[in-house]
């Protein structure tokens, strides 16, 4: 296990020279971070935090299943002091599995909304996406397309795609609608949906929208900010284009997600830790994550245009807590009703 403490943080790391004899900073202080985000825009908010603070921020960026799975390998020999995933489901397995420790802090209580953080106080929200779907006017009537719930009606017969089971972002949704419409609905709802489907299940949002734009399908669930990007040009001119030949339909309420972040079980630096979680749910921190890429922020929505013309949002009362609890459920059922 010897060898795991040697293995460094190689993807990026955020060096700041303060005043060695200053008492605030007597001894070099870092904080390591394994984050399942994955834009290059984070690391502005973490330079940031560096340079106000004095501490060194050295980061892991890799997926959330891979992180977890690192975690649970590394075991008291992990080297992580604050954990970052994306999704409900990655942050509150995370929890479940033991990996994460309680934390004790006002400004993370007041800054992150009720609903947003753990009841148990080991996680806390940093950015908020929102679950939408995508559709082609040239296929599909939008003004019959309000709610989730539309995508099981006969008449969207081989016009419906989806991302497969695996994705977090699909198992939250649905997980979302067993708290809001009760298992039976929600069943009924997946059998009607999943017999609309066109195709075999996509590997990622953007595939989507993608399809959609092609016409290969009428309507799909993606999250908004995957348009947004593409729009903005963020994958290039002919994303940019396919993007623009479809509408953005959000829900009302909608489901919202989120990206969290919580202190590692073993963290050898948990003060440092708490500092950067508490300075990215500030109010500065959260937007500092959320703007560039498209997300949007714990207590305002992005302010981007391209964001602003998918329309206002009503977040619905489903808690994050309840929808990592409705995880195992909400698998099964897809499982059941033929979500690969």
């Amino acid at each position: 296990m010897q060898k795991l403490k040697k293995f460094f943080y190689s993807v990026l790391t955020f060096t700041i020279f303060f005043n060695v004899n200053s008492p605030s900073y007597s001894t070099e202080k870092e904080v390591k971070v394994y984050s399942g985000r994955h834009y290059n825009t984070d690391r502005n908010v973490f330079k940031k935090f560096a340079e106000e603070t004095g501490i060194k921020v050295r980061l892991i960026e890799a997926s959330g299943i891979s992180l977890i799975e690192r975690l649970k390998r590394e075991g008291k020999n992990s080297q992580a002091d604050l954990i970052l995933l994306v999704d409900a489901a990655r942050i509150t397995n995370a929890d479940k599995l033991g990996l994460l420790q309680k934390i004790e802090s006002p400004s993370l209580e007041s800054d992150v909304p009720f609903g947003l953080k753990d009841s148990n106080k080991k996680w806390y929200a940093l950015t908020r996406r929102v679950r939408v779907m995508v559709a082609n006017p040239k296929v599909v009537d939008i003004n019959k397309i309000n709610d989730y719930t539309d995508l099981a009606n006969p008449s969207l017969k081989g016009k419906v795609c989806l991302r497969n089971r695996k994705s977090p972002y699909n198992q939250s949704l649905v997980a979302n609608q067993i708290v809001n419409k009760g298992e039976e609905a929600t069943r009924n709802w997946l059998n009607g949906m999943i017999g609309n489907v066109s195709q075999p299940f996509f590997p990622g949002d953007i595939s989507i929208v993608r399809a959609v734009s092609k016409r290969k399908c009428g309507v799909g669930i993606v999250n908004h900010y995957y348009v947004a990007r593409m729009l903005a040009g963020v994958n290039g001119r002919r994303d940019a284009l396919y993007a623009k030949k479809t509408a953005v339909i959000t829900p009302n309420p909608a489901h919202v997600n989120i990206s969290a972040g919580g202190i590692s079980k073993y963290s050898e630096n948990k003060t440092e830790a708490v500092k950067l979680l508490e300075y990215l749910a500030s109010p500065s921190g959260s937007k500092g994550l959320a703007a560039p890429t498209f997300e949007h922020p714990l207590k305002e929505v992005n302010q981007n245009p391209i964001v602003q013309n998918f329309g206002e949002f009503i977040p619905d009362k489903v808690t994050v807590d309840q929808l990592g609890n409705n995880n195992s459920i909400a698998l099964k059922m897809m499982k059941d009703a033929g979500w690969n």
